[in-house]
C-alpha cells in the first residue's frame, strides 16, 4: 500500500473536496482540505450584465466553465425574479459545459446541454468548437475574475467572437482555522503531498503561508513534499514560486490522486 499512512493536502475547502477525501481515505491515508480561495460574488448586477450581453450580442453559444458559475448565476437570478428570463436567454444559445459536474448543474436549472468536451478543460472546449466549424460565430462565457485569459484567446484564434461576463472575484480565504493543523504538520515535514487545484489557489496558498513563515523556510518545506498540479496552468503558477510539481495526466481530482500514487511508487 503505497499511500498507507501518508498525509495528503488539497487546496480546496471541505465542501469542495468530498471526492478527494474519499479517494485518500480509501487508500488508508489522511486527507487535509485547505480552503485557499473565496469567491466574492459580483452581486445582482451580473445577471443584468449577462442578459444585456445576450440581448446586444445575440451569441450563438454559451460556455459554462464550472458548476459554481452555473449555481451562482441562476441563484442570483432567482433572487431578483429574473430566473425565467435567464433560462430563456441561455436556452436560446447552444450550451457547452466544461465537464459532467457542470452539465448536471445546468440540467438541474432546466437547461439542455449540447456538448461536453472529451477533455474537461479549456483545451477540450476549444476542440469542441474546432469540430463545430464555429468560425465567425459568437460565444458568451460567464466566469470568475481569476480565470486565465487562455480560453478567450483560444476561442478567438479559432475565429469566434468572445464575450466574457465576470460573475465573481477571488480572494485568499479568511477561514484560516483549517490551516493550523496543516501548518503544524508541514513545519515538521510530516505532510507527504499537496495537490494544487488551480493557479489562483497556488497564489492564495503562498499568500496565506507567507503571512507567518519566511520564504526560505517555506521553500525548504515544500521541497520535502510531493507537489502535484491538477493541470498545466496550475503547474506554471507553481513554477513562478520556484516549485517543480508533477502534473496530472488527467486534469481531475482522480487524475491528481493517481499522479500522487505513482510518485510514491517511484
Amino acid at each position: 500500500m503505497m499511500m498507507q499512512g501518508k498525509i495528503i493536502a488539497i487546496t480546496r475547502s471541505k465542501e469542495d473536496s468530498e471526492e478527494f477525501t474519499r479517494l485518500i481515505s480509501n487508500a488508508k491515508a489522511k486527507a487535509i482540505s485547505l480552503p485557499t480561495i473565496e469567491l466574492v460574488s459580483k452581486g445582482e448586477g451580473m445577471v443584468d450584465e449577462f442578459l444585456d450581453a445576450v440581448k446586444t450580442d445575440d451569441p450563438d453559444y454559451s460556455v459554462f466553465m464550472s458548476s459554481k458559475a452555473v449555481k451562482l448565476l441562476f441563484d442570483t437570478a432567482k433572487k431578483i425574479s429574473k430566473y425565467e428570463k435567464l433560462q430563456l436567454a441561455v436556452a436560446n444559445t447552444t450550451v457547452i459545459a466544461v465537464g459532467p459536474k457542470t452539465k448536471t448543474a445546468l440540467e438541474s436549472e432546466g437547461i439542455r446541454v449540447s456538448h461536453v468536451p472529451e477533455r474537461f478543460s479549456s483545451v477540450g472546449v476549444g476542440e469542441v468548437f474546432t469540430f463545430l466549424n464555429a468560425d465567425g460565430k459568437k460565444v458568451i462565457v460567464p466566469r470568475s475574475g481569476a480565470s486565465t485569459p487562455f480560453l478567450a484567446q483560444l476561442l478567438k484564434k479559432i475565429g469566434l467572437k468572445v464575450k466574457e461576463v465576470y460573475l465573481y472575484d477571488v480572494k485568499s480565504s479568511s477561514s484560516l482555522s483549517y490551516w493550523n493543523e496543516f501548518k503544524e504538520l508541514f513545519s515538521q515535514n510530516k505532510v507527504d503531498g499537496i495537490i494544487f487545484t488551480s493557479a489562483s489557489s497556488v497564489r492564495a496558498f503562498f499568500d496565506i503561508m507567507l503571512s507567518d513563515v519566511d520564504e526560505k523556510t517555506l521553500k525548504n518545506n515544500i521541497e520535502k513534499t510531493t507537489t502535484i498540479a491538477i493541470g498545466p496552468f496550475t503547474a506554471d503558477e507553481l513554477k513562478k514560486f520556484g516549485v517543480k510539481p508533477f502534473t496530472a495526466d488527467v486534469h481531475t481530482v482522480q487524475g491528481a490522486v493517481d499522479a500522487m500514487k505513482s510518485c510514491f511508487t517511484r
